[in-house]
């Protein structure tokens, strides 16, 4: 399993996050978000049942991994919830299209999704997506994020930072690669 720490978009040190990614064959992945908030400043959503789809997570306390492909432009974003709700989404490129909300993807499957006393666990299953597009682990890389509701305010977290804002789509800053 790799790990890395989530580093906040603005110097904020009363969080800490650490994202984790683990592969198990043929075509899962298992993801991790653990939480150090002594403070007790995250708010979070309310558990719902039966994980459903749903959109707009990201307007509130919400996790996110980017599925990316070597040598191409599309990607996936996966916004997962702690209130248990989740979302896929495909792009051909860079936020492309831009519609509103972003156009479902139906290629990855959630296998597993809880809220723990430490965090976030999820287990997805990427074989459909691997499937169409004829891919091998060595051809994907990931990039964790996340959207912290506090009372201080909304943080923004990431795997690292490269640009002069936030931007989760951006590739460069997905670290990991299988």
């Amino acid at each position: 399993m790799a790990s890395y720490e989530l580093q906040p978009y603005h110097k904020f040190h009363d969080i800490f996050l650490v994202g984790a990614i683990e592969q198990q064959l043929p075509s899962i992945i298992n993801i991790g978000f653990w939480i150090r908030d002594p403070l007790q400043l995250i708010q979070w959503p309310s558990i719902t049942p039966a994980h459903p789809r749903q959109d707009f997570l990201w307007e509130h306390t919400s996790f996110e991994v980017f599925i990316g492909v070597k040598d191409e432009d599309y990607y996936r974003e996966i916004n997962l919830s702690p209130s248990q709700a989740w979302q896929s989404y495909q792009f051909e490129e860079y936020r492309y299209p831009e519609t509103m909300p972003p156009v479902m993807a139906h290629d990855i499957d959630l296998v597993e999704l809880k809220r723990t006393h430490y965090g976030l666990n999820a287990t997805l299953d990427l074989g459909a997506f691997m499937q169409q597009h004829q891919l091998k682990w060595h051809n994907i890389f990931v990039g964790l994020s996340a959207i912290l509701d506090t009372s201080k305010g909304q943080q923004l977290y990431a795997m690292q930072h490269s640009g002069r804002q936030a931007d989760f789509h951006n590739k460069r800053d997905w670290l990991h690669f299988f």
